[in-house]
């Protein structure tokens, strides 16, 4: 994978991260740091481009952007409202894409 990618954080996902405990948000940081190089880490959900990775009892659930070189982070979920949170995601990717674009836009 040549050049790095570029990390954005959904509104979700930066209000669930400040939720967080500080043991748990240093690695889901790393993680992130993690994605700039390797961004299809972790495990697909249905699409090589929609991923989870999983830290303790939470899961980071992210989209990957390849033309856009960019990874999309969504939400941090519990395995209890993960299907809902997938179901909520695979439905909305248009949304998704649109807002990262206009991030991009905006850049």
């Amino acid at each position: 994978m040549q050049g790095k990618f570029r990390v954005f954080r959904s509104f979700t996902y930066k209000r669930t991260l400040l939720k967080l405990d500080k043991s748990e948000q240093i690695p889901v940081e790393k993680f992130e740091q993690h994605l700039k190089e390797e961004p299809f880490s972790g495990k697909p959900l249905g699409y090589k481009f929609f991923r989870e990775k999983k830290f303790g009892g939470k899961r980071l659930i992210f989209l990957v952007y390849e033309e856009h070189k960019c990874v999309f982070l969504i939400t941090i979920t519990d395995k209890k409202a993960q299907q809902h949170e997938i179901d909520m995601i695979k439905s909305n990717l248009d949304v998704y894409r649109n807002k990262l674009e206009d991030i991009l836009r905006r850049l």
